[in-house]
């Protein structure tokens, strides 16, 4: 047998090497244990990566525990070489999104894997198959079930740790997917303030004059009044986000399932709801960002059954120095009065003066998002991260 040479031997290789990965589906609680402890190899280096905690992550990809599956599919896939795990991905669609869109699209999300093309080639290949066979034609993401979750490739800001509820990717991964055939759809923003020219001051009293000539009152969610307040955030996310890019509306459990994170985590000074006459006319939540607290228990919170992570955590979450505003949505009838500044100026004067805050992030807005991207700016906010979106046809 004469061996070939040139592209023909590299041909030959690759596509032996593609034909020892095998790609399995998560099916067990054994397979979902090595679906959710893979990063601890992949960034094990990172000196800014936070592992999340490994038991909500484990729910977060459960049909019985997660509001998604209601009314969403989503199948989990490990890449194995070797006998050991090297990737996973996530392949999972929204009959809601294709409706209110007119479209076709799934998505992949949840996505890590080694430097290998190979490999990253395999679980995309098996996650556009699985979408193909649930009758999509296009691909989108990194997108974990929705935009409503942990969505976009990290691909500027890499050396800045990641906040909760936010993506963070090692550099190489872009080229991996981009290699197999995806491309941008979209640009999402990340915002940091920390005010070393104390604009905040100067914007408070412009803000205060905004919202007397507006009749802007804002107020804090009443926890004591939880569906009540579901309700009114309902209303003004559903409308104040309803033309955005990529927007899909959460339905009732979801928004449950999001509410009782927020009382869990938040405080009510910084979950803020923006009415004028009596109206809701914007809404604003920001949470202590629990990734500080998080980094040092390694998504632990029991050691040799014992919940030392857990005290851990309750200490560490005293002696968190910033915070993540995540939702800022104004009623399109009220923009342009000062609202939007209004909320954001509210909830950095609390966590700046009384929380004693060094920073904050803002995350995440739409690249061509210009009227809240200058408005962000204006008061003090500068783009620090950029996550994309890809998508590809699945012909």
């Amino acid at each position: 047998m004469v061996w070939p040479k040139g592209r023909a031997r590299e041909g030959l290789l690759a596509e032996a090497e593609t034909r020892s990965i095998e790609i399995k589906p998560v099916l067990t609680g054994g397979d979902r244990d090595e679906f959710v402890r893979l990063p601890e190899r992949i960034y094990e280096s990172d000196p800014v990566w936070v592992a999340p905690l490994l038991f909500e992550r484990k729910q977060f990809i459960r049909p019985d525990k997660h509001p998604f599956y209601k009314h969403g599919e989503a199948a989990q896939f490990l890449a194995i070489r070797g006998g050991r795990v090297v990737g996973r991905i996530q392949a999972s669609h929204d009959p809601h999104y294709n409706a209110q869109h007119a479209t076709n699209v799934g998505c992949f999300g949840l996505f890590e894997c080694v430097d290998d093309p190979a490999v990253a080639g395999a679980l995309l290949d098996r996650a556009a198959a699985w979408l193909k066979d649930h009758g999509r034609r296009r691909m989108m993401g990194p997108i974990d079930y929705s935009t409503n979750y942990a969505c976009g490739l990290l691909v500027k800001g890499h050396d800045t740790p990641p906040r909760v509820m936010m993506n963070h990717n090692p550099s190489y991964y872009a080229a991996l997917l981009e290699g197999w055939g995806l491309a941008k759809a979209k640009d999402l923003y990340s915002w940091w303030f920390d005010d070393p020219h104390d604009m905040l001051e100067k914007w408070k009293r412009r803000a205060e004059r905004f919202a007397q000539r507006s009749s802007v009152t804002i107020r804090s969610l009443d926890a004591r009044r939880f569906d009540r307040e579901i309700n009114t955030f309902k209303a003004i996310y559903n409308e104040a986000w309803s033309e955005n890019w990529g927007f899909v509306w959460m339905t009732d459990d979801e928004l449950r399932y999001f509410g009782h994170l927020l009382m869990e985590v938040g405080l009510p000074e910084m979950l803020l709801v923006a009415e004028i006459d009596g109206q809701p006319a914007g809404v604003s939540l920001a949470v202590p960002d629990i990734n500080e607290a998080l980094r040092p228990l390694g998504g632990r919170l029991t050691r040799w059954g014992l919940p030392i992570g857990l005290f851990k955590l309750k200490r560490a979450m005293r002696r968190i120095q910033t915070c993540r505003l995540f939702t800022l949505g104004i009623v399109e009838k009220y923009r342009r009065r000062g609202v939007a500044e209004l909320l954001i100026l509210r909830t950095l004067d609390f966590g700046k003066n009384e929380k004693h805050y060094s920073g904050a992030e803002l995350s995440w807005t739409l690249e061509d998002n210009d009227l809240i991207n200058r408005t962000i700016e204006a008061v003090g906010g500068q783009r620090y991260k950029t996550y994309r979106i890809y998508d590809k046809p699945l012909a």
